[in-house]
């Protein structure tokens, strides 16, 4: 037998709180229907009226169609559609929770790297405050380095020796 439903079970105001300002009044018409299908069913009674078959047998002159009536209406069983799909979806919450988890962990551990990053950030001097041997110090893959990594003047990474190109096919620029 189906369960009573006693009030609704969603929460609006979750919902209105992601739904966005141009569909606040589908979603307010849809709240509407939702709020008068509830009434109506809350309007009748849980189980149908008791049937007086007394004063049915009383009432009519043939002898045995109450009784015969009575006994249709009491083998008469209807069918309540079985719940096939709770269990689906609660599988598929299963799943997707492992999921939610999932990105919570990637997003939490992205977190504490990014606040370590801007720690050590903070940490640096100010640009205009560092000297050269400040900058190769903080940032050795950038600074210039003469003895071991000497280039070419304007130091770009286009005018130096056995450059390639990462647009080209990798074929090296040809020596000057």
């Amino acid at each position: 037998m189906a369960k009573r439903i006693a009030q609704s079970s969603i929460n609006w105001t979750a919902i209105a709180e992601r739904v966005p300002a141009n569909q606040k009044t589908n979603l307010a018409a849809f709240k509407l229907k939702s709020d008068t299908y509830l009434r109506r069913v809350l309007a009748n009674p849980e189980e149908a009226p008791k049937i007086n078959w007394a004063h049915y047998k009383s009432a009519v002159a043939v002898p045995g169609m109450v009784d015969n009536f009575q006994k249709q209406y009491e083998a008469l069983k209807i069918p309540y559609p079985q719940d096939t799909v709770t269990s689906q979806i609660e599988a598929q919450w299963v799943e997707i929770k492992k999921e939610i988890d999932a990105f919570i962990r990637e997003s939490n551990a992205n977190i504490a790297k990014c606040e370590q990053e801007i720690a050590e950030t903070k940490a640096l001097l100010p640009f205009d405050q560092m000297t050269m041997e400040d900058f190769r110090d903080a940032y050795p893959e950038q600074a210039l380095d003469p003895i071991n990594r000497p280039t070419f003047w304007p130091h770009e990474p286009e005018d130096q020796l056995n450059y390639v190109d990462p647009e080209s096919a990798g074929q090296p620029k040809p020596a000057h």
